[in-house]
């Protein structure tokens, strides 16, 4: 038996490369994957909804069942996606792997193209660059529910050493053809191509800076906007396992030199994908980050009002409901999910929903992947302004006339010594706040943490971490002096005074 455990997070398992994340655990939960593989399949992974989608795409099924393998810029990413195909090649079942770094979304397209039972991410995503991760990605094209992670944890629990070392040398498995190396930009191209309106962009002549923050959109975004007319302004598009130092996020601090480009070239905008491209930075005209609140308002605004497009919306707790404001416009359903863009993928799978999106940066829509897209919100960003021929701010402020201002922010706050989650969220259940702000609280939210809602619409959202000692504060109000008021009651309760 072994003793690290893998656990898996709102988006896959990560760990520091050469210390958790090494080559026995890494060929550990690929094991627990090939065996949760075949027994699923046997007690029906290929169940009734699997059938169903193998009638609605063309051509039949696979003969025997196999893996897609992507992986990002970091450090050692293509050898561990080797590592992997070599422990699913060894128990028989085919790995295709990218011949090159590739997005988590086109490898959830790839899993639901080529009817593969799955797919696997070698990312760490937006974390530091001394992290690698694994994330496994099941035959719907969407985040692992709890339900199929549980499972694999426990795999990896019982795997014995022997069991561990089994695997077949990358290169034999080439040379009998259970491990196929592929180039997946043309089917994941193409498939965006068929959700954007093409003429649209091509008429508009847009100008665009993108910024691929040395991560695996550097070889898609950038062509796909060329391919679609737009004259463009790459950045950081080598490969750099450190990616300068900084985590390979879309924040606005990670984006000081797009925004600088954009006003320097006079550009519609500026685009950016994060180290494993499924979550988006949008810059304005003049250099302004627009955060993922108002980018998920805007693409749904677009797609109704632009597009013609109807269906519900989804969005997690925590997400800004300047989205349900729209929505309420149009008459349209929203659903709200805990954090974890694993249960929005759920419902866009059911076909029903339009879009879905989270505060954090993640975005799609219907009949595409039920997983994060970050090129694909870009391209709905430039598509967006090439109909509008307006700067997004301007948009914004004609949107907010039209359903209302929110003024969202969060902030992560360390707990300080000696205090605890678990004393901190007994408290907050036996004794919550009913006045914030100067107002009352009308009702808490307990779907991911706690979320008070004031009666004027107004919210403070507390969510504790489930990795570090740390709490994730969230505020949203009509103006800016109300959002900050509520931040201070949040950061009072997590020192206790309340």
């Amino acid at each position: 038996m072994l003793n690290t455990n893998i656990k898996f997070g709102t988006s896959g398992w990560r760990a520091v490369i050469a210390d958790d994340f090494n080559i026995q655990n890494l060929r550990r939960i690929a094991h627990a994957v090939a065996e949760h593989v075949k027994e699923s399949r046997e007690y029906g992974f290929r169940g009734e909804e699997y059938l169903l989608n193998l009638k609605r795409s063309a051509g039949p099924a696979p003969e025997t069942p196999h893996i897609i393998i992507g992986y990002d810029t970091r450090y050692l990413s293509e050898d561990f996606a080797r590592i992997t195909a070599e422990v699913f090649a060894a128990e028989n079942i085919s790995a295709v792997i990218s011949d090159i770094e590739t997005p988590t979304p086109a490898v959830a397209w790839m899993v639901i193209k080529t009817k593969a039972v799955g797919g696997v991410m070698i990312t760490a995503s937006h974390n530091p660059a001394h992290y690698n991760g694994f994330k496994w990605t099941p035959y719907w094209g969407g985040p692992a529910t709890p339900e199929v992670t549980n499972d694999l944890e426990a795999r990896t629990g019982s795997l014995t050493l022997a069991e561990v070392d089994k695997y077949m040398p990358f290169e034999r498995g080439l040379s009998a053809g259970i491990i196929r190396e592929e180039d997946f930009h043309s089917d994941y191209m193409k498939q965006l191509y068929s959700l954007l309106d093409d003429k649209a962009i091509k008429k508009a002549g847009l100008k665009v800076a993108v910024d691929s923050v040395n991560g695996a959109a550097r070889t898609y975004l950038r062509p796909m906007l060329e391919k679609l007319g737009a004259k463009t302004l790459g950045l950081r598009e080598e490969r750099d396992v450190l990616f300068g130092g900084r985590s390979p996020d879309t924040e606005a601090e990670n984006l000081v030199s797009l925004s600088a480009a954009v006003v320097k070239n006079k550009c519609h905008l500026g685009l950016a994908c994060d180290g494993d491209a499924d979550r988006f930075g949008i810059i304005d005209c003049d250099g302004t980050w627009i955060s993922p609140n108002l980018v998920l308002g805007l693409a749904l605004e677009h797609l109704v009002k632009n597009r013609g497009l109807k269906g519900k919306v989804a969005r997690s707790v925590m997400t800004s409901h300047f989205v349900d404001s729209i929505a309420k416009y149009y008459s349209l359903e929203v659903r709200e999910t805990a954090v974890g863009f694993k249960y929005i993928g759920n419902l866009l799978r059911t076909g029903q929903y339009l879009i879905g999106g989270e505060e954090s940066g993640g975005l799609s829509i219907m009949n595409h992947v039920p997983e994060k897209d970050g090129l694909l919100a870009c391209l709905l960003m430039a598509e967006m302004v090439a109909w509008e021929g307006k700067s997004i701010k301007r948009i914004l402020s004609d949107l907010n006339k039209k359903v209302g201002t929110f003024v969202n922010s969060r902030v992560n706050l360390r707990l300080g010594a000696g205090s605890h989650m678990e004393s901190l969220v007994e408290k907050l259940k036996a004794n919550p706040p009913l006045e914030l702000a100067g107002g009352s609280v009308w009702r808490i939210d307990h779907t991911d943490g706690f979320k008070f809602i004031l009666k004027d619409g107004s919210w403070l959202g507390l969510r504790p971490s489930g990795t570090e000692p740390l709490v994730r504060v969230y505020a949203e109000a009509p103006t800016k002096v109300k959002m900050d008021t509520l931040l201070e009651s949040g950061k009072k309760i997590i020192s206790g005074k309340f």
